[in-house]
């Protein structure tokens, strides 16, 4: 399990936005930002895992067709392309806000103590383990050391839980969630690390080889870590601007969600759907678990499967991003979920326009927590404008600015849950957007049915 733990610590580089979900897209064409566009897959980067790691196979990629001199997946669902999301439970009312992150350093240094420490416990580990005097109390040690990775995995579990439920009953605020969540993906990171050290000093041990449960280890601790997360700690840590994250709660579930670099990043976890005591999963069940929540994405691509005892983790790169879903043995259902979207290819959103005092405004709307893009062109000549103040105004709310549009008109933000307001303002010119209404979130399949009960019961 070397390559997965080096893969494990590849995830949390800024460039690839952890989760391996890699760059892919480019800036949308103010001109066609209503429009979906597939890139050449060509010119995408592909993610995948080592090639020392075990692949399995999925469904085999569609057929493409073309537009102009590019490849273009030929989708068996028509062009009203839908990626679904995880989500929090149908029929359940959650708690929704939208937080900006930002700078924050007592946060911080909290978090570069609580790295230093774990970091030294490791080598505390490391120490004891070679200062036995037989193979036989080294062999012990190092298994005493699993053991309480082992345990912490657990207590990282239960931390994230308490977390998670205490936000969605109010007890906790946005900051303090992402602030709890960092840390918690911090100590994974360094339990990971740990093992990887533990696996290479058991190799040396005479005798001795890494005990089968630091494969299943090693996959769960990938839990507790997403892109959102990274995104948050590294505007904690300043090294990135003032950022907006998506919060979403309810009893053992969470949706975080933020853009990034051009693309829309989304993590969400199930918790409900997560049977840690379930019996071990093979690749192939995990598979077609993911096949059929998400139907229309896992026929773009082939799914390639990773994992060990009752996790499995399943990666689907396609032209429009990358799904990684995390699959229970027991339910055999998805309980993670990473998501990493181009926005310039962002296929779910619907269009409002108005033209009003020389704007030409276009909103592609989306589902609560997804990628909003506003457009503004001159009405004359359409031509995108750039330098506009463009705000947002939510359920009663006052306006805050969510920037300025730039070369190609465009700008973006996250969609809230009410129905919202877009202004777009360069004085004494004004336009308006009003009573905006975000659409409805294309659930994985799994949930469609329960969503659908539960609209039908309210």
């Amino acid at each position: 399990m070397r390559a997965l733990s080096v893969f494990v610590a590849a995830l949390l580089l800024v460039s690839s936005v952890v989760a391996g979900i890699g760059p892919a897209g480019a800036t949308a064409d103010a001109r066609s930002a209503s429009q979906s566009t597939v890139p050449d897959p060509a010119s995408q980067p592909t993610v995948s895992d080592p090639a020392s790691q075990p692949t399995v196979s999925g469904p085999v990629p569609p057929a493409t067709g073309s537009v102009g001199s590019r490849a273009v997946p030929t989708s068996t669902h028509g062009e009203n392309l839908t990626l679904r999301v995880l989500s929090t439970p149908p029929g359940v009312e959650p708690r929704i806000a939208s937080h900006r992150r930002g700078v924050n350093l007592g946060t911080s240094l909290g978090l570069a103590v609580g790295d230093s420490d774990a970091a030294l416990r490791t080598e505390a580990a490391i120490r004891r383990i070679e200062s036995a005097e037989t193979n036989a109390e080294r062999q012990r040690r190092i298994l005493a050391e699993i053991n309480e990775v082992e345990q912490g995995e657990v207590s990282l579990d239960s931390r994230q839980t308490t977390a998670i439920n205490a936000h969605a009953s109010g007890e906790l605020t946005d900051r303090e969630l992402l602030d709890e969540l960092v840390r918690i993906a911090a100590l994974a990171r360094e339990y990971d690390r740990r093992l990887e050290t533990l696996s290479e000093l058991a190799e040396g041990t005479d005798g001795f080889s890494t005990p089968d449960r630091v494969s299943t280890l090693q996959v769960q601790l990938q839990v507790y870590e997403g892109p959102v997360r990274e995104v948050a700690l590294e505007t904690v840590r300043g090294d990135r601007s003032g950022t907006e994250i998506h919060v979403q709660s309810s009893r053992n579930a969470m949706v975080l969600a933020t853009i990034v670099d051009g693309h829309y990043v989304r993590e969400s976890l199930r918790r409900d759907q997560w049977d840690r005591g379930g019996d071990d999963l093979g690749s192939e069940a995990a598979i077609n678990a993911t096949v059929e929540a998400y139907p229309e994405t896992t026929d773009l691509r082939e799914a390639n499967a990773l994992g060990a005892g009752t996790v499995q983790r399943i990666t689907v790169d396609h032209d429009f991003g990358t799904l990684r879903t995390f699959v229970s043995g027991g339910t055999e259902r998805v309980f993670l979920e990473h998501q990493r979207m181009a926005l310039s290819t962002f296929p779910d959103a619907e269009s409002v326009s108005t033209a009003e005092d020389g704007f030409n405004v276009t909103v592609n709307r989306t589902y609560p927590g997804g990628p909003v893009t506003v457009t503004v062109l001159d009405s004359t000549t359409g031509d995108p404008l750039e330098g506009i103040t463009v705000t947002k105004s939510a359920g009663g709310t006052p306006s805050e600015t969510i920037g300025s549009t730039d070369e190609d008109g465009v700008v973006r933000t996250l969609s809230p849950a009410d129905p919202y307001r877009i202004t777009v303002v360069d004085e004494p010119r004004v336009a308006v957007i009003d009573d905006i209404d975000p659409i409805r979130t294309p659930r994985v399949a799994d949930d469609v049915e329960n969503e659908d009960d539960a609209n039908d019961s309210a």
